[in-house]
């Protein structure tokens, strides 16, 4: 079986990079927190299809996480994800950063008392994820900028699934100047709908069965679309129609867990501004998120674009 180099010191990788800078290798970037499923392999395969070399870091983030969150909880896969990666055949590098390097003047949950430097991406992080999570976009920014300080990539690879993300890592490379090419790929699903998620794992299999309500409720509102709505309101409606549906279901069966849905949006792909009235053509994103018990599901689809 073939191995693949991990490293766990900046330096060391950096080593690794200019070996590939000297040999005029291409560098593909997938930046993962772990517990890898088949949303993320395909992001390698793709890197791997149109790059050289691809590196791969794993790194569970703490400045994305706020202090009542799952940071603890996070699921840490790391014999599995290796074996994943080595199977693959695509991977040629995977990067393990400390925290201690990552974060030199330490890292704390509470935003508050943070200190060091940070990345935000003003007008694209308090929106959508960013009304629950007022945390969560500036980490995010911030490691993914040191992140692509550290591999230096030609081009980075990210899943649509996280489409806010997407859209505001896209304005933190073009904002600052960064020389990559990022590319924004479809959401990797199940036989029956539900996007692959490192959180799935979370489910119990009476949760799973109902955690497609999310996508369906989504769909359902695209199909409004495709059917001639335009109006915000008529659009979402049959997507709350879905989720109270099977909330009443879960409820009445008296089920161990409960059905909350944090929200539905529907928003323009640039600006990522509410829509109220969708224009012909307009580009925009559906998205929502719902808790089946404790775990957090998010899901979105696109309308009239085919990439964020």
């Amino acid at each position: 079986m073939r191995s693949i180099p991990v490293f766990d010191s900046i330096a060391a990788f950096r080593e690794w990079r200019r070996d590939m800078l000297r040999q005029n290798k291409t560098v593909g970037f997938v930046p993962t927190m772990g517990a890898l499923h088949e949303g993320h392999l395909g992001l390698v395969k793709t890197a791997k299809q149109e790059c050289d070399a691809v590196v791969v870091s794993i790194f569970v983030n703490p400045a994305q996480f706020a202090p009542h969150e799952d940071l603890d909880q996070y699921p840490r896969t790391f014999d599995s994800d290796y074996a994943s990666l080595v199977e693959s055949k695509a991977c040629s590098a995977i990067l393990l950063p400390k925290i201690s390097e990552m974060y030199p003047a330490g890292i704390t949950l509470d935003r508050n008392q943070q200190r060091g430097a940070f990345v935000e991406v003003q007008g694209l992080s308090h929106q959508m994820e960013g009304i629950p999570r007022p945390h969560f976009f500036r980490g995010v920014a911030t490691v993914v900028t040191k992140l692509f300080n550290i591999v230096q990539p030609e081009r980075a690879y990210f899943g649509q699934k996280d489409a806010q993300q997407c859209v505001v890592i896209r304005a933190m490379i073009r904002d600052l100047l960064l020389p990559i090419t990022m590319r924004a790929i479809p959401t990797a699903r199940e036989a029956d709908g539900m996007a692959l998620s490192s959180r799935n794992r979370y489910l119990t299999p009476e949760m799973r069965k109902i955690s497609t309500l999310l996508y369906k409720a989504i769909t359902a509102a695209k199909e409004k679309v495709q059917n001639g709505a335009s109006s915000r309101d008529e659009i979402l409606e049959p997507a709350y129609k879905v989720i109270q549906q099977v909330k009443d279901e879960v409820q009445a069966q008296g089920a161990p867990f409960e059905i909350r849905l944090d929200y539905l949006s529907l928003v323009d792909v640039a600006t990522l501004a509410e829509v109220e009235t969708l224009e012909k053509d307009q580009a925009a994103v559906l998205s929502g998120a719902v808790y089946v018990g404790t775990t957090r599901l998010i899901d979105n689809v696109l309308i009239n674009t085919n990439e964020l």
